[in-house]
């Protein structure tokens, strides 16, 4: 009996300890796989921010343009060019 109990616990131990290896290579695993995801989306957001400054460098244009505009349309004297 008593050589069943220890070998019991013995196929005990090794299964927890089976256990324990796989769920730290599984956390290892998710741990990567996030890694992965910030530098795709810290990617996607630069991308998108340098296309936001070239958006923003024709808004400005354009407010320009239509500022001019606007003044040539304000212009009292009747003599618009």
């Amino acid at each position: 009996m008593r050589n069943l109990a220890v070998a019991v616990g013995c196929l005990l131990l090794v299964g927890g300890i089976s256990l324990v290896v796989i769920a730290d290579r599984e956390r290892l695993e998710s741990i990567a796989a996030v890694k992965a995801e910030i530098v795709r989306i810290e990617r996607a957001l630069d991308e998108s921010r340098d296309e936001n400054l070239e958006l923003a460098e024709k808004l400005t244009a354009l407010r320009s343009q239509l500022a001019d505009q606007d003044a040539d349309i304000a212009d009292t004297t009747g003599f618009l060019p």
